[in-house]
């Protein structure tokens, strides 16, 4: 079983940065891949960025292109994102998942409890 913690959610000005960090505990693999999802209030929860095992190529969607950042660090069970220039369009719940790829989609196997992230 694995269990995943985000932190380091909190409030912040339009503009500014935050970083979100995940840890994993239990046992996970050697090959995985990793997201983050987001859920506003009303919304349906939406992948924003993900970084795949084997290529390390990274998925960014289109709303946070060039403005968020994924990092993961293997030997540590660590992924992070640094979310840079916020609008208040960010405001969400944050989501550390781990999933697997097939076919183009996403399918999530293990979900943190989430962080939130409040813009204004």
């Amino acid at each position: 079983h694995v269990q995943l913690v985000e932190s380091g959610g909190g409030s912040v000005q339009a503009g500014g940065s935050l970083i979100l960090s995940c840890a994993a505990s239990g046992y996970i693999g050697s090959s995985y891949c990793m997201a983050w999802f987001r859920q506003s209030p009303g919304k349906e929860r939406e992948g924003v960025v993900g970084i795949y095992t084997e290529t390390r190529s990274t998925y960014f969607a289109d709303s946070v292109k060039g403005r968020f950042t994924i990092s993961r660090e293997n030997a540590k069970k660590t992924l992070s994102l640094q979310l840079n220039s916020l609008k208040t369009e960010d405001t969400a719940m944050y989501y550390c998942a781990k999933f697997t790829a097939w076919g183009g989609s996403w399918y999530v196997e293990y979900w943190g409890q989430g962080t939130q992230v409040t813009v204004s």
